[in-house]
């Protein structure tokens, strides 16, 4: 009887898990709550309508179609029990394994005020995308018939909390849509009216990345417009306003949370280490400790490198993850003779913009402007996995870049009248 693997997570690292064991001798379940791989990083252009929910995300099933070995289950993991060996989940009951990869992914974080997410939802999925494209839109259809100017004001008030890539991206988006898209969409409105803010805790934006290139992605938000407030916190949020610990309210109507993530609680289940902000503690191998038959692996991982300290919640980390803990898989290296992992750093990227980018490479190389926005670019294209959302999302950018008319832009209403994308 073939080994049985269960794979929790398609995202980056599980799916990497799942095709390098494609048509082996393993029996392979993966195990998602949503039935497609999404393409997390292009993510915010789903939320800011530059993109279709289709370009950037795959049917687990249509990538899975051809694997022997392989079948895909839609559930929702609200346990393991590592002595029993068994995955618990919400419809399907219990599981059993002989290997089990952990992949789940991370959601964001309230620092223990999640009551707030009402008002300020994060970005970590499909529908998180869905539901802050509905809120922007949405914002400037109540500006465009606003009794008074103050109400259209606070209506075209967008604040982004956290400086970190994906706030900055968020920011960088917001800001261009709102200069040269919604402005002419809606010509009563004042162009002044529309306020980008982007909040950030710490001295700098962008803290991963060099001073230099923090520097330089603030004075490109700037110049778009962007108010970045620095070394500010976030101390209350409600569904009109945003209070920071300086004591300013800002009035806005629309806030959106990139500012902290957290792994899924069913981890403590499992009854091991967990960081601070719930991932597992894993082992040099990417195992749980005492468990050498279980790994965790991408965002819901605390991996301590010896050179670089705790890795980042990157998609190159939780490729190469992937990637390792299939190679042991495959070869059935046991415990002691496992190798350690080791991370490859390729760089990092982060765009603010149309033609705005930074980049960081080993070696100290730095590059920002146009140059680091075409590498940018043809990373995110090159690491899409079908040709066919290659082709969809280099259409859209080449439209945008020319016509700066994102095409996505759309309200719809539902059958019970609600507003719904």
């Amino acid at each position: 009887m073939p080994k049985r693997v269960v794979v929790v997570g398609g995202g980056f690292g599980g799916l990497q898990v799942v095709r390098s064991l494609r048509n082996t001798l393993f029996a392979v379940t993966l195990i998602d709550r949503t039935n497609h791989h999404l393409f997390q990083p292009l993510l915010y252009q789903v939320a800011t309508a530059a993109l279709s929910p289709a370009d950037i995300a795959v049917p687990l099933r249509g990538i899975v179609r051809g694997y022997s070995n392989t079948e895909v289950l839609l559930d929702e993991v609200i346990g393991v029990q590592l002595e029993q060996r068994r995955v618990l989940c919400s419809r399907s009951g219990a599981l059993e394994y002989d290997f089990l990869v952990l992949a789940p992914g991370a959601r964001h974080w309230y620092f223990g005020n999640d009551d707030w997410e009402r008002c300020a939802p994060g970005l970590k999925s499909l529908a998180d995308a869905l539901e802050i494209r509905r809120r922007l839109l949405h914002a400037y259809e109540q500006a465009a018939i606003a009794p008074d100017p103050e109400t259209a004001r606070a209506w075209t008030t967008f604040v982004v909390v956290g400086g970190g890539p994906t706030g900055v991206e968020i920011a960088g988006a917001l800001a261009e849509i709102g200069r040269h898209t919604m402005t002419k969409d809606f010509p009563m409105l004042d162009p002044r009216s529309i306020r980008i803010i982007l909040i950030e805790a710490s001295s700098r934006i962008l803290p991963t990345f060099p001073p230099q290139l923090s520097a330089k992605a603030t004075a490109a938000l700037e110049e778009l417009g962007v108010e970045v407030r620095l070394s500010q916190r976030v101390i209350d949020v409600e569904c009109d306003a945003v209070k920071l610990g300086s004591g300013e309210l800002i009035l806005a109507r629309t806030t959106i949370w990139a500012a902290g993530n957290r792994a899924p609680a069913w981890l403590r289940t499992l009854g091991v280490p967990l960081d601070r902000v719930g991932r597992v503690i894993v082992e040099r191998d990417c195992s749980v400790p005492g468990y050498p038959e279980v790994f965790v692996i991408g965002d819901a991982a605390c991996f301590r490198d010896e050179r670089r300290g705790e890795l980042p919640a990157l998609a190159p980390v939780a490729l190469q993850q992937g990637s390792y803990v299939a190679h042991l898989l495959r070869r059935g290296i046991p415990l002691p003779k496992r190798p350690p992992f080791r991370y490859r750093d390729k760089g990092m990227l982060a765009t603010i913009g149309r033609a705005r980018a930074v980049a960081a490479f080993p070696g100290g190389i730095k590059l920002n402007g146009l140059l680091a926005w075409l590498l940018w670019a043809g990373v995110h294209i090159a690491f899409l996995i079908r040709f066919r959302n290659r082709v969809a999302v280099m259409t859209e950018w080449l439209w945008y870049y020319l016509t700066f008319q994102p095409r996505a832009r759309l309200l719809i209403e539902t059958a019970t009248g609600e507003r719904a994308d």
